[in-house]
């Protein structure tokens, strides 16, 4: 007991008192050895006794102690922070790392405060229907709640709390710990971030553009406003992709986004959809006035657009396609409105360069119906439901058969006859226009083998070529193969080309003409005069033929203006050594002019309509060395 009394008192300052009471029973524990009178054997009674109790108590203490400072160390040494509130919402416990997450010294400075006084924006209601919680039924423990909360110096903290009831001699208590989870909400509005922003422009995607439109379309239906929505189109991005690379388009991207922001109003939102499609809202509109304001404003779209960028120190000209949709005329929902500014666009292209279209139900109709032919053409060329018609082109001054045009029709087991210019769209927004140009090529070509040793045997066949062939990087390969297959002579093959191929990507399409002419394959270019660009095209690449269009020829009979125009053409022509069809040629005065003017072919149901290929051989026949004449017979 001396020993044990002794240890304590040097070793354990804090025990000193228990260490001397233990010296002092051990001491009188030694002198209960002597013999003591009664007198003095009742003081030393007592006085063990009360030493006894003392060192009991004291031992009871230090237990007691040793629990609460392990207890103490356990929750400091927790990496969060952790306390303990009574029932009124006073801090009984603390650790150190709660301490300095709420901005005091140390833990000690917390115990007996309220919780009001360690977070400045929380009252007491709040404090007790915390508290509350505890005692409801059927709560899942532990609570677990997250808050950006104010602290004492004015800093803003995100915890997370995790709350948890505790009862101590029937007392119940809330133990709460708090969790910094700053790191954390840095992370997620990375998170947040990339789930909602473009990641090349810095403006919505589309995620965040279909969460935000629906509030706008909330408050529109809510005030009585309307909303529009429009859909930009950049042309000629693929362009500066393959010509200038990613980066180069990535910056074109930043540059229009950025046009398009300065001319939009503070509230007006502006998300990149995907590719070259950006989406603006203008929201908050009057009654009757969505249109007009979409209109207006697509109309500065344009004009921003038009005025050109500089990019990798080359000047690009971009133009843009809109298509609007206002609520509540075109749709009720972000997706219905979307959809249809999508199919306004569509349109607003196929009208040309730089134009805006307002979306109405028959756009939807002719989407709804474009939608049902994309389906039955899955399957139509397997299933034999194409086939080609032959239209004669003759030499304007001797009428002999020169070259054919093929065309493609469709039978369709679903549809029924379905004109070509309700599928070709189609298949080329689907891309099923590669497979059926493929068909179309074989087709022709073994047609043109068939007729070997007839009166068609030297006859040139014209086919149309779209723009997804001629990026095919297999498309010369094709043509040659076709040729050698069927034996053909390489200028017995003409393609034309539409302007719109031309343009869709000059530099490819140069190459790939560069490689057709080479191999002795002729060039048409179709519908000539009726783009924005011809006569530059007559410069850039090196064609065969210029197919007058229909256009032109139907009225030089009546029109002086038509008669010169058509006839600027053939001189133009001629000056350039190309050959030049007229299409569309319907009477014999029409062709009288033609021939006068120098035109070196006609085409047109005047000379006999697209026909069969065994009609046309018997055409052909008939035409051996006859005048022209119309053969309407084979008007069918």
């Amino acid at each position: 007991m001396l020993w044990a009394g002794w240890k304590l008192v040097c070793v354990q300052n804090h025990y000193r008192v228990l260490g001397f009471t233990l010296m002092l029973r051990g001491g009188f524990n030694l002198l209960s050895a002597a013999n003591f009178s009664p007198d003095w054997f009742i003081i030393w009674f007592t006085v063990t006794s009360f030493l006894k109790v003392m060192s009991m108590l004291g031992l009871v203490y230090a237990v007691l102690d040793e629990i609460q400072q392990r207890y103490g160390r356990t929750i400091d040494s927790l990496s969060h922070g952790f306390l303990i509130r009574d029932r009124r919402g006073f801090v009984q416990v603390a650790n150190e790392r709660c301490a300095r997450l709420l901005g005091f010294n140390n833990a000690q400075e917390l115990i007996g405060l309220h919780v009001c006084d360690l977070l400045p924006n929380l009252t007491r209601d709040m404090a007790d229907q915390y508290f509350r919680r505890f005692e409801a039924e059927g709560v899942q423990f532990p609570l677990t709640d997250t808050a950006v909360v104010k602290l004492r110096g004015g800093n803003s903290l995100p915890v997370e709390m995790l709350g948890s009831p505790y009862v101590e001699r029937g007392q119940l208590f809330g133990l709460i710990q708090l969790l910094d989870i700053s790191e954390r909400k840095k992370k997620d509005d990375l998170l947040y971030q990339a789930a909602r922003i473009d990641p090349v422009t810095g403006f919505f995607n589309r995620h965040a553009l279909s969460a935000r439109l629906e509030q706008e379309l909330a408050k529109a239906a809510a005030d009585g406003r309307e909303c529009a929505v429009l859909f930009i189109d950049l042309d000629k991005f693929k362009r500066v992709n393959d010509s200038f690379g990613h980066a180069a388009g990535d910056e074109l991207l930043r540059t229009a986004a950025g046009r398009l922001h300065t001319l939009l109003r503070p509230a007006d939102v502006l998300a990149r959809f995907g590719g070259d499609e950006f989406i603006v809202v203008i929201p908050q509109l009057s009654p009757g006035s969505a249109e007009q304001m979409a209109a207006d404003c697509a109309a500065e779209i344009i004009k921003a657009m038009g005025k050109g960028f500089e990019l990798s120190y080359h000047a690009i000209s971009v133009t843009a396609g809109i298509g609007i949709a206002c609520y509540p005329a075109h749709g009720s929902d972000s997706e219905s409105l979307v959809r249809n500014a999508d199919i306004a666009m569509y349109e607003a292209k196929k009208a040309g360069r730089g134009e805006q279209r307002v979306f109405n139900d028959a756009m939807n109709a002719a989407a709804k119906d474009g939608l049902v032919i994309d389906g039955a053409l899955r399957g139509a060329i397997a299933a034999g439901e194409f086939y080609l018609v032959y239209q004669a082109i003759t030499n304007s001054h001797t009428g002999k058969l020169t070259k054919v045009e093929a065309l493609l029709r469709w039978n369709s087991s679903l549809l029924g006859p379905v004109s070509p210019d309700r599928f070709i769209p189609v298949a080329e927004d689907s891309g099923i226009i590669i497979e059926l140009g493929t068909w179309v090529l074989e087709q022709a070509c073994r047609q043109m083998g068939t007729w070997k040793q007839s009166v068609l045997d030297d006859v040139t066949i014209s086919i149309n070529v779209s723009a997804w062939q001629l990026a095919d990087p297999g498309f010369v390969e094709l043509v040659s193969q076709a040729l050698i297959r069927n034996r053909l002579a390489p200028h017995q093959l003409e393609l034309e080309l539409t302007e719109r191929v031309l343009i869709e990507d000059a530099a490819n399409v140069q190459a790939v003409l560069a490689q057709l002419r080479a191999l002795g394959v002729g060039i048409s270019l179709d519908d000539f005069g009726t783009g924005y660009s011809s006569l530059s095209y007559l410069t850039q690449f090196h064609l065969n033929t210029l197919k007058i269009d229909r256009a032109f020829v139907m009225d030089i009979e009546h029109s002086e203006r038509s008669n010169n125009l058509v006839h600027a053409i053939i001189a133009m022509g001629h000056s350039l050594g190309l050959q030049l069809v007229a299409e569309g040629v319907e009477t014999a005065g029409q062709a009288a002019i033609l021939e006068k003017m120098g035109c070196h072919y006609l085409q047109g149901y005047h000379i006999a309509r697209p026909i069969s290929p065994d009609d046309l051989l018997r055409f052909a026949d008939l035409r051996v060395g006859q005048a022209p004449a119309p053969y309407s017979d084979y008007a069918i």
